[in-house]
């Protein structure tokens, strides 16, 4: 495996940069009631906001679902699949409850993320043994954990409808852009992200040997399960701040990686700077998209991204997972 300079690192990164800064800036011309072109300056405020908080977002998804498909040699597999979103849509139910005293203590976000750090948490330490963590068990723990977070919320749910009377739909039960988030709540995820996403683009090149045996990586000097919880951790880490600022955003930590491996191939390295672009530069054109639906009579509401993101990532999830399967079926008809 060939070494990275540092003058190539820039540069891959710098062109990244470039392309989501031109879609961010087409995003900030689309306006929700009517007009298309670049805003006056109380509108671009307004934009700009949601064109970073939408970035912010895309970015770190794209760039765990790189992460987590890399580590669970798993093509399928996203940022949601160990329970961050349904730890965290649980604890943000919950924190709208009056008996929770902590919630007097800790905003919402700051609850969805605990709830999504203790639902990992739980995850890792029923799938590892002995400090071992293997890719099939991990992903069956974390369908089990997210179906009995659902369940708990939908028996909660149907006891007491809305706990805290608002009388109005929960915010995390659909992934959105939200308003009413404050500066700290988003530097505090936006610190998390970026730290994250260093940890993830220095170990980027063992990521590459992810999916060999133990004893193949040892040969290449890799210690695959030290790689698979520093992978693990950050990654979910990345969600789990993203998630607690949007609530779960749904495929863009699947589709991104599969889109970058189009254009540049597996080599991790190039691989984690692109999808993270494309996820920045998708949920900015979904964005843009629900505001361009709002001018629409029919629509008369501003769509929540996360409800767009599913309908076009679903679709794609089939067609992968049909593309899959018929490589496994030619590979077991192989002589």
């Amino acid at each position: 495996m060939s070494r990275w300079s540092a003058a190539r690192l820039i540069e891959t990164v710098a062109l990244c940069a470039a392309a989501w800064i031109a879609v961010a800036l087409l995003g900030l011309t689309v306006g929700s009631s009517g007009e298309i072109g670049w805003p006056s300056a109380s509108v671009f405020y307004i934009r700009r906001e949601y064109v970073l908080l939408a970035s912010l977002v895309g970015a770190a998804l794209a760039s765990a679902g790189v992460a987590y498909q890399a580590v669970l040699r798993n093509p399928l597999a996203d940022p949601y699949l160990l329970g961050v979103s349904s730890g965290s849509m649980l604890a943000a139910y919950l924190w709208q409850f009056p008996a929770v005293t902590v919630a007097l203590v800790f905003g919402e976000q700051a609850f969805a993320f605990a709830g999504a750090l203790i639902t990992v948490g739980v995850v890792f330490a029923i799938a590892s043994r002995r400090g071992r963590i293997e890719p099939i068990t991990l992903l069956l723990v974390g369908v089990i954990v997210n179906a009995v977070n659902g369940s708990v919320f939908l028996f909660i749910n149907a006891i007491i409808k809305d706990p805290a009377g608002q009388g109005g739909p929960l915010t995390f039960l659909v992934g959105g852009l939200q308003t009413n988030l404050q500066k700290g709540q988003i530097a505090t995820a936006a610190v998390i992200i970026a730290l994250g996403w260093i940890v993830l683009m220095y170990v980027a090149g063992e990521l590459n040997v992810a999916a060999l045996s133990e004893s193949e990586a040892g040969s290449l000097g890799v210690r695959i399960h030290r790689l698979r919880w520093i992978g693990l951790i950050v990654a979910s880490l990345i969600t789990a701040a993203a998630v607690a600022i949007s609530g779960p955003i749904g495929f863009i930590g699947l589709v991104c990686p599969h889109l970058a491996r189009l254009i540049v191939g597996n080599d991790q390295r190039r691989l984690l700077p692109l999808a993270t672009a494309l996820g920045a530069m998708l949920l900015c054109v979904a964005d843009a998209v629900t505001r361009l639906l709002a001018r629409e009579s029919a629509a008369n509401t501003a769509l929540p991204v996360g409800v767009l993101t599913g309908l076009l990532g679903g679709p794609f999830f089939l067609v992968l997972l049909l593309q899959t399967r018929r490589r496994a079926a030619l590979a077991g008809g192989a002589p």
